[in-house]
C-alpha cells in the first residue's frame, strides 16, 4: 500500500484512520490500530473528561505511534474536553457534528492537525475556508450519526474530489482492501474505517452487540431519527418503536422520549441488543468472525496489493 498525503500529514504507515465511534473506540481499539501502521482514534463523545484524560494516559503508555481523538462538537461538556486536549497535548483531531470554524483556528494555535467530517460538498468548502487539516467525506453507507443527504459513498468521493484540493478520506461502507482501492481510485487519499473495527477484539463493544452483528443481513441496518439526527440503527425492537412513531409523523421530542437516555450505551456497551440503540454500518452484512485489529489490517492491505497488482 503506497503512501499518501494522509500517510505524509500523520506520519503513518498506511492511510487507514479507525473510526473514533462512541462505546466502541476506547484506548484499547486505538492503540491496536496505531500499532498496525494506522491511525487510532480514541471516542470521546460517550466520554466524560475524567474517562476521556484515563484513556488518553493509558494511550501514551500503549503506543509511540501516532494518534488522536474523535470530537462531536455537539458534546455537552466540549469546553473542558477541549481545555484537557490541548493540555494532555493530544496532536490529532477529528472533529465532527458542528461547524468546522468553531474550534479548528483554537486546535491549530496549540498546534493539533484538525480533520473534520462532512457529507457534502457544500460543507468541504467551508472546511477548507475554515483552515482544517484533511476532510472525511462519509457516505450513507456509515453507521451511527449521518449525513442527510443519504448520498453513498462511492457517489460522494468525485463530488467532495472535485470541491475541494484538501487531503480526503473517504468512510462509509469501507470493510476491505478492494474498497479501500475503488475510494482511492475515486480520488480519496484513504479511508476511515468504523463498521470493521467495531467488531475487532480490541473494540469496547460488548460481546452481545458484536455476536448480534455478525449475524446481520444486507437489510437489517436502516437510516432513522431525521428529527433529531440521522442515525444508522440495527433493526431491533427499540427501531420498531422508533419507526412506528415516524410513520405517524412523530415530532423530535417524542423520539427522545422512546429512545429514553444512555440508549447507544444500553446497545453497544452494555449489550440491550432489543432495547438498546444499535448503530452500525451497512457493510456489516459481509462481516462474519470477530478478529484482532492486526490481523484485520494485514488482511485489509494484502488484499489492496493484490488487487492493485492485477489491475497492472
Amino acid at each position: 500500500m503506497k503512501a499518501t498525503r494522509i500517510t505524509e500529514l500523520f506520519g503513518i504507515k498506511y492511510p487507514i484512520i479507525a473510526g473514533g465511534m462512541v462505546w466502541c473506540s476506547g484506548w484499547r481499539l486505538a492503540s491496536a490500530v496505531s500499532n498496525a501502521g494506522g491511525l487510532g482514534l480514541i471516542g470521546a463523545g460517550s466520554m466524560h473528561p475524567e474517562t476521556l484524560a484515563e484513556h488518553i494516559d493509558k494511550m501514551k503508555a500503549a503506543t509511540d505511534k501516532p494518534w488522536g481523538v474523535n470530537l462531536p462538537l455537539m458534546y455537552p461538556e466540549i469546553d473542558k474536553i477541549v481545555e484537557l486536549i490541548i493540555n494532555k497535548g493530544v496532536k490529532i483531531v477529528f472533529t465532527s457534528a458542528g461547524s468546522p470554524s468553531k474550534l479548528t483556528a483554537k486546535f491549530h494555535e496549540a498546534g493539533i492537525k484538525v480533520v473534520h467530517v462532512i457529507a457534502n460538498s457544500k460543507f468541504a468548502r467551508k472546511c477548507e475556508e475554515a483552515g482544517v487539516d484533511a476532510i472525511v467525506a462519509e457516505g450513507f453507507e456509515a453507521g451511527g450519526h449521518n449525513g442527510r443527504e443519504e448520498l453513498t459513498t462511492m457517489t460522494l468521493i468525485p463530488q467532495i474530489r472535485k470541491a475541494t484540493s484538501l487531503p480526503l478520506l473517504a468512510a462509509g461502507g469501507i470493510t476491505s482492501g478492494n474498497a479501500i482501492l475503488a475510494a482511492m481510485a475515486l480520488g480519496a487519499d484513504g479511508v476511515q474505517i468504523g463498521t470493521l473495527f467495531a467488531l475487532s477484539e480490541e473494540s469496547s463493544a460488548s460481546i452481545a452487540f458484536k455476536q448480534h452483528c455478525l449475524n446481520l443481513g444486507e437489510s437489517d441496518t436502516m437510516l432513522a431519527l431525521k428529527k433529531i439526527s440521522p442515525t444508522r440503527l440495527v433493526k431491533n425492537a427499540l427501531y420498531e418503536r422508533i419507526k412506528e412513531a415516524e410513520d405517524r409523523g412523530a415530532d423530535a421530542d417524542e423520539l427522545r422520549t422512546i429512545l429514553g437516555t444512555n440508549a447507544a450505551k444500553r446497545g453497544i456497551f452494555e449489550g440491550d441488543i432489543e432495547n438498546g440503540e444499535m448503530e452500525i454500518g451497512q457493510a456489516v452484512a459481509g462481516i462474519h468472525e470477530i478478529k484482532p485489529v492486526s490481523l484485520i489490517m494485514k488482511e485489509l492491505v494484502d488484499e489492496y496489493d493484490k488487487t492493485l497488482q492485477t489491475l497492472r
